[in-house]
């Protein structure tokens, strides 16, 4: 067996009985139990469930009607609950917290099929881009082990990288799929928000939050998609939309390029999405400059918003109902500033307060408010630019992995790092982060934007530019990295 397979040719393989999905399962932890000390990608591995999953999967196999994913492994980002696994969030408050209930997109991978291997590690709360906040340490990437694997779905990024699993679920809030699919070399998708349901995902900004998928290729994120993706009733933010379908492969798309995005743009990465946009160009896509105003102003208003809704959120974690608790306190109240000094980390603790801040009585106008209108103003310029492109290809982060520990001059010069991925979050739109090159033995990805609910569209062009090019069929050289 090999690890870097794709979910057709695993699902051939299994129905053709060239392995089993319990020997297929078996293949991938034990790359897990060999690989996962030295990157850290997994805080849980459910070998023992795993397993009978597995099993359960091949008497499935042996019928004439298994479901799509049946037998394929898939890991969770640890902020999906599952029934009778923890589910940490990397937080300490959360450290022993198990869920009694499955998150809507578990249940609907479960029921098409896939093999849970276990929960990927993140950022505390969803809240980094680097993956160094999280209580269990920090994940390294698997191209380069004093590197970051990006934030906050670095687990779920670095897992699907090492060949620890084909599949993976992860969310973006401001960038948390698309970054850390760009820094490990893989491919991920930001959804349209609605599309994927939030039931059971641990919320970290209600109005920015949305799942998504992790693969090698753009054609397994969209077999992925399609089982995770519909209506759900228990989230009232879920669109009633048909499933995503792929377009025509011989569509020609309007593919939108806004010059002043790539102005400060690190030139070697610059240089790899030229070389992209002309391969777009040879495959007979037309490519028209656009302009996408107030860009500017999408950092400053995102972690306004998103640190407001934090500071919301995690009100809920106070001691009493679930979570860590403090086991000294002499009244109520200190009970409660106890448990969630122990239970935050620094990351966490600076976004409540900023949140808590910008929602109180006489800033609230001053910051929140004027955020909202920010975020308006940047939907609408995408709106205006969807007018006469059908895409947008833009980078996805401004710099390579970055080393461990290298930023350390104060949060901003971290939240930058969602420079050209928190636009899109705030208006709600689909992007994809594919593989388009290398700087210096290190992946980079651009990013293909397009209108709401146009999945299809923007995975047909991710995949056509796969057809024609190798970068996501590059993988580390785990037998270097980590026994170096």
């Amino acid at each position: 067996m090999k690890p870097y397979i794709g979910v057709r040719e695993l699902r051939s393989d299994l129905q053709a009985k060239k392995y089993s999905a319990v020997e297929l399962a078996q293949f991938y932890l034990d790359r897990i139990a060999r690989f996962n000390d030295r990157i850290n990608c997994f805080i849980t591995v459910d070998t023992e469930s795993c397993l009978e999953r597995a099993a359960a999967a091949d008497r499935k196999l042996a019928t004439s009607n298994s479901p799509s994913l049946c037998g394929i492994p898939i890991a969770h980002k640890d902020l999906f609950c599952t029934a009778g696994v923890r589910t940490t969030c990397a937080s300490n408050m959360l450290r022993s917290f198990i869920a009694p209930y499955d998150a809507t997109v578990v249940k609907r991978t479960s029921d098409a099929g896939a093999v849970s291997l276990g929960k990927t590690n993140m950022d505390e709360f969803a809240m980094g881009s680097s993956n160094e906040t999280s209580c269990f340490g920090v994940v390294r990437n698997p191209w380069n082990l004093q590197r970051v694997p990006g934030g906050s779905s670095g687990g779920a990024a670095a897992s699907v990288s090492a060949g620890m699993t084909p599949l993976a679920t992860g969310s973006d809030t401001g960038g948390s799929i698309r970054q850390p699919a760009s820094l490990c070399g893989v491919t991920g998708l930001k959804p349209t928000y609605g599309r994927v349901s939030r039931f059971g995902m641990i919320a970290f900004a209600s109005s920015l939050d949305q799942g998504g998928p992790l693969a090698h290729s753009a054609v397994d994120v969209w077999e992925l998609l399609t089982e995770m993706e519909g209506h759900d009733p228990r989230d009232s933010t879920s669109a009633n939309i048909k499933k995503t379908e792929l377009a025509g492969f011989d569509r020609t798309f309007v593919i939108g390029y806004p010059e002043s995005l790539f102005d400060g743009l690190d030139k070697n990465i610059a240089a790899c999405i030229d070389v992209a946009r002309k391969q777009f160009e040879a495959l007979g896509h037309k490519i028209e400059v656009v302009e996408l105003p107030h860009i500017d102003a999408a950092v400053a208003a995102y972690y306004v918003l998103s640190s407001a809704e934090a500071s919301t959120n995690l009100a809920r974690y106070d001691g009493v109902r679930y979570g860590h608790r403090t086991e000294s306190s002499v009244d109520l109240l200190d009970m409660y500033c106890r448990t969630r000094t122990e239970g935050f980390g620094l990351e966490v603790k600076r976004r409540i307060l900023t949140g808590t801040y910008s929602l109180s009585v006489g800033y609230f106008d001053a910051y929140y408010l004027k955020a909202q209108k920010i975020r308006r103003l940047v939907r609408d310029g995408f709106l205006e630019a969807f007018k006469k492109v059908d895409l947008i290809l833009a980078p996805v982060s401004p710099t390579t992995a970055f080393e461990i520990k290298s930023i350390k001059k104060g949060p901003i010069e971290m939240y930058r790092q969602d420079l050209y991925t928190i636009p899109v979050s705030l208006a709600g739109l689909p992007a994809l982060s594919l593989p388009c090159g290398f700087v210096e033995d290190l992946p980079i990805g651009m990013q293909l934007i397009g209108p709401h609910f146009s999945e299809g569209d923007v995975l047909t062009g991710g995949i056509a530019f796969q057809n024609e090019t190798d970068w996501h069929d590059r993988h580390p050289d785990l037998e270097t990295t980590c026994t170096s």
